[in-house]
């Protein structure tokens, strides 16, 4: 469970609830739970500690900060509940005390999907705790420096804001641990520093790298004439530009690294024009540079990557980490290729006292190597997968589906554990085509078939044979163009929508829709261009030193799609440029109703009502614009007239970006938000937001689905994440001057199967009956009741079992024991949730606090009812169980065939158990007898017959012993519980010989005893 998240959102009230109680302490009742997939995301920022070589923290770029102790074997996150942003810049560990750390939020790879930084983070206890000790505005940081003698000297470089101006960036100093900072070095609110050093033996001279680095939705801003290298001898008290023999054109991001070994050493990786990029040497501290290489693995995507690093103990050996990750045992001049678990690399750290353990950052996690990098840990153990989208297919338990970054294809994962493995819950990621981009889209009714996307190329993928067809629209690459020339500008992330009334009806957007109805053979333009393909932006990507023409910043493009549920041909769109248009013909005609709002946002989701048709919502992304407030938009007239829902004062901030929005399919009004740091929850249709964190970790969520009445959700950075069962939630409106309210319950489902659990893997639980009831109050005057069709008790639950004796004497009337309640019903004010796992209680014990409280068998399918009873107020709600979906061998009448014979096995077990204690009484008995002296040779010969006769029913201790009657039955209850089937004629056979040998027992124990 995630610490308390302790930022001060206040959480506004649910307007409908008389009774006061604010939606923020209702809505932590639920809890949400990772279904995977247990593969590493994206990390821009590792660190070790050197006096524990098994220590290192890794920053991810949307899950956070995470620890190791074991070389990377396991990772625990450190920054839930106290970081207020996913994105991490840079980690530096106080090497002399290493329970200091300071930590910069806010990636340095300016990626189109960056997160934001919020401030600077310091630890006092190895990131058990931290404390926000300012910056919160500088956006990104490249790196934080501190002193080597003086953990209160902290110097931090401020890229700054990804997307526009602002005056937080440069360079700032602490003196204080970070209660109070000085910008000691700053250029203009549009160039920051991408990089400080540190001299290792004098902190007081520092290298660093201004750079104009920026983002808009449809270009890269890397470099300007403004930029360069820049040297303090005094601290930053005072700077110097340093030039001789650096680039004399345009220069961009740049990196620098500094051995111990040889301080006078000094590494420039520098992003430059002209043919003047690469890495720069001076062996004179800056003072004269060398041009030692062009490798253009240096200079690969600057923006993005841009790291070099000098071994600790050699300063001619340097590591270089780009597309590829580079080794140059000369001082950079020659380079070699080493292999790592993922490409897209980041960042390194070597330990000075061991330079064969590195720890090392790229796309797919982190990962530790003790041997040079010759091995690396594995990165399938962090929870920090950044997905685009989610979507659901219908089968059984039903799969996640969704575009990984950095993957080489879409992914989907289990709800919950479809089979059995034997290698852990990664062996469910299956491949599903297309590539990192997704979406990847099951088709309705078959869900071996996918529809995938990869950066605006249509492939149908068949699951069953691992091969995807391909029918690219218009069979163009779309890398490298300027996008007013092609002649369909498909967006990387470019949408595939099935329709909800014909699943052979496929669309897939450029900047027109296109439909197919063969699944991709031929495609039907069936609309006009729906952007607003403004001429100023249709550019090559890239300027003004580096091209980049990926299809990421192609600024004209439809990004959102979907037709209404509920009427046929009504289809909305809305483009990353804009304007939102809709068809109520399918496509024939199409209205321009984009909402009277600031130009230029990203139309991240459109969702027609599944209520009414005239109703839509739209969510508009403006970050990239450097706008970052909430834009939930509403229509109720087909889009003529719409209500701005997020003002950014009821429940959404001001600063939380909105990325999706979906209206609840079965409760109208009902919606559910995904930002750029959590989800949020309208109960009133958009008047007033809540925040629906509970233990969701601060990560952006980027998709929502509502299935089979759970609530489905991606993110970028930390996985999907399912929250079973709404019923309730849907049903908090109703509870006005309520002091006991129980829910509908869903069908239950005879579901056997369950998987191991794994430190950070997919949360499965097992299967059974959800049970949601609401408490005004805390009480312990509650009792939860299960009974059968008939109004049998089959199971009670209290809070606290009752310490009174309980009748369970068979009622010779209905032949049915009245079973005591047993413990773990949740008590507390608020919702509470109970999962009853579809078992009759369990069997006799001598122990009387534990007697029938265990498990019993599992019921038959049927009707059920369950009853919840407090403070004298009695409630109902019917619910079914019902078979797997998936069974074809077994009926409902040979689960209950199933049922009656496990019944009898338990009814008998317990005569059993009776017995042994019967027989343990005689035992003691008899042995103080004998000890009082007043045994016969009688007493001893019966006693003598009693051990052979327990021993006919206890198994005696030893190895490999013959199981006696007690074991055999126990063998017996177990086979015929393994599964749902129908008992073979052995089970029934067997079962008799174990009662004749029974009834010979008892006779002769009955006749020993007189």
């Amino acid at each position: 469970m995630l610490k308390k998240f302790k930022l001060s959102i206040l959480f506004c009230s649910l307007a409908a609830l008389s009774y006061g109680q604010e939606m923020a302490e209702i809505l932590n009742g639920y809890s949400f739970r990772n279904v995977g997939p247990l593969r590493g995301g994206r990390v821009t920022a590792v660190e070790g500690v050197e006096s524990k070589p098994s220590t290192f923290y890794m920053g991810a770029t949307g899950g956070g900060l995470w620890k190791t102790d074991d070389f990377g074997h396991s990772w625990d996150n450190v920054s839930d509940g106290f970081f207020p942003t996913p994105s991490i810049g840079a980690i530096s560990v106080y090497q002399p005390d290493p329970k200091i750390i300071y930590v910069g939020t806010g990636s340095d790879g300016l990626r189109s999907n960056v997160i934001t930084g919020k401030g600077v983070f310091k630890s006092t206890d190895e990131g058990k705790t931290w404390e926000l000790i300012g910056l919160e505005k500088t956006g990104q940081i490249g790196a934080v420096e501190i002193h080597p003698n003086n953990p209160e000297v902290v110097y931090v470089a401020a890229i700054g804001q990804a997307f526009g101006k602002n005056e937080e960036r440069g360079v700032f100093k602490t003196t204080d641990g970070g209660q109070s900072w000085e910008k000691v070095f700053y250029h203009s609110d549009s160039v920051g520093v991408s990089d400080l050093e540190m001299a290792p033996d004098d902190p007081n001279t520092l290298y660093i790298g201004a750079w104009r680095g920026e983002r808009k939705p449809w270009t890269i801003i890397s470099g300007s004439s403004e930029g360069g290298v820049y040297k303090s001898t005094d601290g930053g008290d005072s700077w110097t530009k340093l030039e001789n023999g650096l680039p004399t054109a345009l220069t961009g991001k740049i990196d620098f690294a500094v051995s111990p070994a040889d301080p006078n050493v000094v590494y420039a990786n520098i992003e430059a024009s002209e043919d003047q990029g690469g890495l720069y040497r001076s062996g004179d501290r800056g003072e004269s540079w060398e041009f030692v290489s062009d490798n253009p693995n240096l200079t690969n995507r600057p923006f993005y990557y841009t790291n070099i690093y000098a071994n600790p103990l050699d300063a001619n050996t340097v590591y270089n980490n780009s597309l590829r990750f580079l080794r140059s045992y000369d001082g950079g001049k020659s380079w070699e290729r080493l292999s790592t678990p993922h490409g897209d690399n980041h960042d390194i750290w070597i330990n000075p006292n061991d330079t064969t353990i590195w720890i090392q950052a790229n796309d797919g996690g982190a990962n530790v190597t003790i041997n040079n990098g010759r091995t690396w840990s594995t990165q399938f153990n962090q929870p920090t997968a950044e997905l685009y989208q989610v979507e659901v297919d219908d089968q059984y338990p039903y799969y996640l589906y969704a575009g990984q970054q950095d993957n080489y294809s879409t992914v989907a994962v289990p709800s919950m554990p479809p089979i059995s493995v034997q290698a852990g819950s990664n062996s469910f990621i299956l491949n599903t085509g297309g590539c990192e981009t997704g979406p990847a889209v099951p088709k309705p009714g078959n869900p071996n078939i996918v529809y995938s996307n990869c950066k605006g190329r249509f492939g149908v993928y068949d699951k069953r044979t691992g091969q995807e067809l391909q029918y690219y629209v218009g069979a163009t690459n779309i890398y490298g163009h300027n996008p007013k020339d092609l002649k369909f500008r498909f967006q990387r992330v470019a949408p595939i929508h099935v329709s909800p009334h014909n699943p052979d009806v496929v669309y897939h957007t450029s900047q027109y829709v296109h439909k197919t109805m063969d699944d991709g053979k031929t495609w039907e333009i069936i609309s006009p261009d729906l952007t607003a393909f403004d001429p100023d932006k249709q550019v090559v990507p890239g300027s003004p030193i580096t091209r980049d023409v990926t299809g990421e910043e192609y600024y004209s493009t439809i990004y959102a799609i979907q037709e209404s549920k509920i009427q046929e041909g009504l289809i909305w769109v809305g483009a990353n440029d804009g304007p939102v248009h809709v068809t109520r013909d399918g496509g024939k005609n199409w209205e321009n109703v984009t909402p009277d709002m600031p130009e230029g946002g990203r139309v991240d989701a459109v969702e027609p009502s599944p209520h009414n048709p005239a109703k839509a919502y739209v969510a508009v992304l403006r970050y990239q614009l450097n706008d970052y407030k909430p834009y939930i938009y509403k229509t109720e007239d087909y889009g003529q007239t719409w209500d701005l829902l997020t003002p950014g004062d009821n429940g959404i901030p001001e600063d939380f970006p909105t990325r999706v929005i979906r209206e609840d399919p079965e409760k109208e009004g009902v919606l559910y938000a995904g930002t750029e740091f959590g989800l949020f929850i309208s109960m009133d249709d958009g008047q007033n937001w809540s925040s629906f964190q509970s233990n969701l970790p601060v990560t952006p969520v980027t998709d929502i689905k509502i299935h089979r009445d759970d609530l489905v959700m991606s993110t970028m950075g930390r996985g999907f994440w399912i929250m079973d069962n709404l019923i309730s939630l849907r049903g908090l409106a109703d509870l006005e001057n309520k002091n006991l309210a129980l829910f509908d319950i869903q069908e239950a489902v005879r579901n056997q199967m369950s998987a191991s659990s794994e430190k950070n893997g997919p949360e499965y639980p097992r299967s059974g009956a959800t049970i949601d009831f609401f408490l005004a109050e805390e009480t312990d005057d509650i009792r939860l009741e299960i009974l059968n069709e008939s109004g049998e008790l089959v199971r009670a639950f209290e809070p606290n079992q009752k310490e009174e004796e309980v009748d369970t004497e068979r009622d010779m009337s209905t032949e049915f024991r009245n079973p005591p309640a047993a413990s773990g019903l949740p008590n507390e004010k608020g919702i509470n949730r109970f999962k009853w796992n579809m078992r009759h209680h369990g069997g006799w014990n001598k122990d009387p606090e534990r007697a029938y409280t265990g498990n019993g068998p599992m019921v038959a399918t049927g009707k059920y009812v369950a009853r919840l009873i407090s403070q004298g107020e009695v409630l109902e709600k019917p619910f079914e169980v019902i078979l797997d979906p998936r069974i074809t061998l077994v009926s409902d009448e040979d689960v209950a065939a199933q049922e009656e014979l496990a019944l009898e096995i338990q009814e008998f077990r317990d005569e059993i158990n009776k017995l042994i204690a019967s027989m343990d009484e005689q035992k003691k008995e008899m042995e103080s007898a004998i000890e009082l002296e007043q045994s016969s040779n009688q007493i001893s010969l019966k006693k003598k017959e009693l051990e052979e006769l327990y021993y006919r029913v206890v198994t005696p201790e030893g190895t490999y012993m013959q199981p006696m009657l007690e074991d055999q039955t126990r063998y017996l209850f177990s086979m015929i519980g393994r599964a749902d089937q129908r008992p073979g004629k052995d089970a029934y056979e067997r079962l008799e010989e174990l009662q004749n040998d029974f009834e010979d027992i008892k006779a002769e124990f009955e006749k020993l005893r007189d």
